[in-house]
This record gives structure tokens, C-alpha cells and sequence, in this order.
């Protein structure tokens, strides 16, 4: 049935219609009871300071600086369902991202698409519209929207967040089993308005992501494995293999790992040439108090990084930062972090990172097999706890990324972000 998913838009319109008919028969119906509007102001500054003259060419001449400041709306409404065994409902992302400042320097920032004379507009964004369908503990989601899979993880790191337009079964009907089924025919990345069929190394493009995956939990819900099977289809395929488990110790430690492990090969008519990748990851964790921990290591082996499609999140694996992810070819890195909570010392909301990501042998090319990198990033965060603007969350990022391998671009980086949200229903 894959060959109609083409159609998605169509479904999904159609499941609305079936669902809007359904509470035309039932006044009382959870339809309109169970719904959820929320309205998020998201105000984003980004500048990115390249070092050393090694921007990227803009226009003939070497970019000193990518820089953009935008004001967003992001308009998420998720009905309920139908009454009756079959339950029918609608989810919509409405979103908007007004430019404040920017120029041709806003290239680069992945804030915003850029016209072809090298600016960008005034405003843009779009809307996401997801039909759904509910038989006992089993959805069915047709149409666009931003799903966070360990194989598919939608991007929200700028203005706008990734959407991806498909399909996809998620059964919760066997206890502490959920399965997945689905595939996504196209994407809109997080500086793009239009959906764009999915690419990875650049070489080919593919309409096609199909995916399967299966996570049980056990041991009081400690422990949790999964298997997932991912086709980029005439491109690559994947497979991925996770462990996570948390454990307490005592009255005030808490520690946790989650392991995976990726396998990929080139698939169908090779559009990106032949593959091979093997990607290990682990994350460890020691909570104690307001202090959190963390040992992130990664490793990639075979001819290709590790695989993803244009413009996903990278959140998957152990090393991924805002600023950058270790996952270049043959790439070993590791990762030291510190979480802080003030709230220990009487200041509730406020919560400070920091983290040091090094990574070496990296494979450059034929010539350059020991190409190395490191990143270091910090994030201060404070969320309002009383009062009107309750919930108002200011944020100030700041990275720098330092690379000794041809090509590489070393930067400093420095983002703030306000977030204010807005439950409407």
C-alpha cells in the first residue's frame, strides 16, 4: 500500500472529514472535549562568528559572520477523538517566523530560507495539517507533522521546527510493547517552507523513508531495549539496536545508560554510492542532588558518517550538541557534561550546562585520516516560576567549534532565546 501514500494530503483530509462527521452525530463527543490549542512565542537570535577567515564563500567574499533574529509563532491545536470503536481527530501546526534583522549574513544560520538574491524574507513559515485514527490502543497518523523517532528525529534547534509528511502506526495494545510501522514521502527542513524530497549524502533524492520498530520496558519500567529498521529507499537502509536503563541507589542518586548501536548499508540503485556504517553509542549518567553527570561516547566506523536524512536532528546519538555532532567518517569522540540545578541554592528555574565534546581520526580524505575537532557549549536557563509571565523560559547559548582538518570552519557561537507559552484551550 505504500505506492498510495503519495496521497497523504488527501487522506488526511479525509480523515478530518470523517472525523468532523462524527461529531456532527455526537454533541457530547471527546472530539471537542479532550482537545489542546497551545501557542508558543518563540523570540530566536543567532550570531555565528567564523574565525580565522574561514567562513563560507558568500557573493565572492568570505563570511565574517552568519546572523539572524527572528520572532516566531508556532500555533500547535491537537483534537481528541470521535466516539465509537473507531475514533476519528486532527492535529495542526500553524507557524510563522517573522525576520527582525538579517541580511545576506543570515545565510548559513539554517534560521531562514534565503531568496536567490541572497537574502531573506520578511516572513514565512506554513502549516502542517495530520489526520489520526484510534482503534483500542492503536493510532494512525496520516499527513505532516514533527515526529521524535531514534531513526526519524525531527529538528527544532532554530526558528521553526522540521515536519515530515507520511504515515505512521503506533500500537500500544500488548503491555509495555509499542510497535511502529510507517513511511514519510517528504520533508520540510527547519529553514524551508516548501516539502522537499529526502536526500543524504546529496548525490540522489528519494520520496521514500520507510521504517519498523518495536521498544519493550520491564523491570518496573528501568529498563527499556528496541529494534528499528529504517530504508532511505535506493539510497541506504539501517538498523538500530537500543538499551536504556536507569537505576536508583539510595535517597538521592540516580544513574542511567543508554547504549545503541547502528548498522547501515547502501540500498537499491545506490544513489549515493556504496555505503557501509557502523555507529556505537553510549551516554552515562550519575545524578546526585542538583548536579547531573554525564560520559557520552561514540564511535563511527565504515566509508559514510552515520546516516540520517537532510536536515534531521542528531539527537540520537551520545555526542550531538547544538552547535555541531560528532558523527563525521571513522570519528571517535567523547563527551564530559555537568547539569546544574539552582534550585538547591533557592533559585528555582535556574538551571546552567556545560559540556566538552573532542573528537579525532577523523576521515577527511585519501590524504587525511586523522583529522581532529573539539566543541564546547554552555547553556543558562531560566524559567519564571510566579506571576504574569509564568512559564517564560530566557535562554543564552554558547558554543565554540575548533577543527584542524581541511575544509574545517572554526566559529564561535552565541544564541538567546525567549520562550513564552500560551495554553489557549
Amino acid at each position: 500500500m505504500y505506492k498510495y501514500f503519495h496521497q497523504c494530503g488527501s487522506y488526511a483530509s479525509l480523515i478530518l472529514a470523517v472525523g468532523t462527521a462524527g461529531v456532527a452525530t455526537h454533541a457530547d463527543a471527546e472530539f471537542i472535549d479532550d482537545s489542546k490549542a497551545n501557542l508558543q512565542l518563540r523570540n530566536y537570535f543567532f550570531n555565528r562568528d567564523y574565525t580565522g577567515d574561514q567562513g563560507p564563500v558568500v557573493n565572492g567574499r568570505r563570511q565574517g559572520e552568519a546572523s539572524h533574529w527572528s520572532q516566531n509563532f508556532i500555533l500547535a491545536v491537537q483534537s481528541g477523538y470521535t466516539e465509537g470503536v473507531v475514533g476519528f481527530g486532527v492535529d495542526m501546526l500553524g507557524m510563522l517566523s517573522i525576520k527582525l534583522d538579517g541580511d545576506q549574513w543570515s545565510k548559513n544560520t539554517q534560521m531562514t530560507p534565503i531568496h536567490d538574491d541572497g537574502y531573506p524574507p520578511d516572513n514565512w513559515g506554513r502549516t502542517a495539517v495530520a489526520g489520526k485514527m484510534r482503534i483500542s490502543k492503536t493510532d494512525l497518523k496520516v499527513g505532516e507533522w514533527a515526529p521524535t523517532l531514534p531513526v526519524l528525529r525531527a529538528d527544532d534547534g532554530r526558528s521553526l521546527p522540521q515536519t515530515f509528511q507520511g504515515a505512521l502506526i503506533d500500537s500500544k495494545d500488548i503491555e509495555n510493547l509499542e510497535l511502529y510501522a510507517g513511511q514519510f514521502r517528504q520533508n520540510s527542513t527547519r529553514d524551508d517552507a516548501s516539502l522537499e524530497d529526502f536526500s543524504f549524502l546529496g548525490r540522489g533524492t528519494s520520496d521514500r523513508f520507510n521504517l519498523a520498530g518495536a521498544e519493550y520496558t520491564f523491570n518496573e519500567k528501568q529498563t527499556m531495549v528496541g529494534a528499528w529498521y529504517a530504508e532511505l529507499e535506493n539510497i541506504y537502509d539501517q538498523r538500530y539496536y537500543q538499551l536504556l536503563h536507569t537505576q536508583k541507589f539510595g535517597e538521592d542518586w540516580v544513574a542511567s545508560a543508554n547504549l545503541g548501536y547502528f548498522l547501515g548499508s547502501d540500498n537499491g540503485d545506490q544513489l549515493d554510492g556504496h555505503l557501509s556504517n557502523e555507529t556505537y553509542s553510549g551516554m552515562f549518567s550519575l545524578k546526585h542532588g542538583p548536579s547531573t553527570f554525564y560520559l557520552g561516547l561514540v564511535k563511527v566506523r565504515g566509508n559514510s558518517k552515520w546516516m540520517r536524512v537532510n536536515g534531521a536532528s542528531g539527537g540520537t546519538l551520545a555526542n550531538d550538541g547544538y552547535a555541531y555532532t560528532a558523527d563525521n567518517i571513522d570519528e571517535r569522540s567523547w563527551q564530559v557534561r555537568h547539569d546544574f540545578d539552582f534550585a538547591s541554592l533557592g533559585i528555582p528555574g535556574l538551571t546552567l550546562m556545560n559540556r566538552y565534546i573532542q573528537g579525532r581520526d577523523i576521515d577527511v580524505s585519501p590524504a587525511d585520516r586523522n583529522g581532529k575537532e573539539w566543541i564546547r557549549e554552555s547553556e543558562l536557563a531560566y524559567a519564571v516560576q510566579t506571576g504574569t509571565f509564568k512559564d517564560l523560559v530566557l535562554k543564552w547559548r554558547s558554543a565554540t567549534v575548533r577543527r584542524d582538518y581541511q575544509g574545517g570552519q572554526d566559529f564561535d557561537e552565541h544564541r538567546l532565546i525567549v520562550v513564552y507559552p500560551l495554553t489557549l484551550l
